[in-house]
């Protein structure tokens, strides 16, 4: 009755079946793990800009990785901007998704130590081989507040540190490698300057990040299930349909043979 499995259609499609089962739990738990990713994510955002800002040294230190739990957490800084060793970011978009740069200014700390700031983001007038015009910031000994940002990393971000870019242009910020071109002990990770604000608001600060959004990674991961569990479904309403047409087409022909026999 079912000997029609063991024929080389029905074995491809069990076959087929039987993978695309544990690959959609497998990915159904893959959007579980981004979601649940996703909403600890904006725990951390949210609590560290809702507390008070600390001292980055507090935080941070020459070759030091930044934890997870202070990503985002305002910190200040006293020194001043080094803009002699500024440097822009490529490729980088405001929040109405213009292409322009980041800019990254080393502000150099009372004891001599570095501190990489990004100062906020500037259009791409003219050819991206010069490098752009960037509002100078404030003179002097300044105290300067911040995010605390994790250093970017190709592993992370998935874009690449292109080699032989036009001078004092990179892809990613950096310390270590901040570090070496500077020649002086440079802080872990970098800061997204929140105040002073620039006056006539050039370069644009970077917003805070929106951690009110879970995207739709549960959604996703309820679904691909659901599809996991419709494979075995489909594959039985298959085989009793072609069981079916098998036996009515069998009826069909011997429906002949028992009428001659009758005549």
């Amino acid at each position: 009755m079912y000997r029609f499995l063991l024929s080389r259609q029905w074995v491809i499609l069990t076959l087929v079946a039987l993978v695309l089962i544990p690959t959609m739990i497998k990915l159904g738990f893959w959007q579980l793990h981004r979601h649940e990713h996703k909403v600890a994510l904006n725990t951390v955002i949210s609590d560290s800009l809702a507390a008070k800002p600390v001292a980055a040294e507090s935080l941070t230190a020459p070759g030091q990785l930044i934890k997870h739990d202070d990503l985002y957490r305002r910190v200040t800084a006293k020194g001043h901007f080094d803009t002699a060793h500024e440097e822009v970011v490529r490729r980088r978009t405001n929040a109405d998704g213009e292409v322009g740069y980041h800019v990254l200014t080393p502000f150099v700390l009372d004891d001599g130590r570095v501190l990489m700031v990004n100062r906020g983001w500037v259009p791409a007038d003219g050819a991206q081989t010069a490098f752009p015009k960037i509002p100078v910031p404030a003179r002097g000994e300044i105290t300067v507040t911040g995010r605390l940002m994790a250093d970017q990393t190709t592993a992370d971000s998935g874009i690449k540190n292109v080699k032989g870019l036009p001078d004092r242009q990179v892809m990613l910020i950096n310390s270590e490698q901040q570090a070496r071109r500077l020649g002086r002990q440079v802080l872990g990770g970098y800061i997204e300057q929140t105040a002073p604000r620039p006056k006539g608001d050039s370069p644009e600060l970077i917003p805070d990040p929106e951690h009110s959004d879970i995207g739709p990674h549960m959604a996703y991961a309820i679904q691909w299930w659901l599809f996991s569990a419709g494979v075995p479904v489909g594959w039985v309403i298959l085989v009793r349909r072609e069981r079916r047409d098998r036996a009515e087409a069998a009826a069909t022909e011997a429906a002949p043979e028992t009428a001659t026999a009758g005549v």
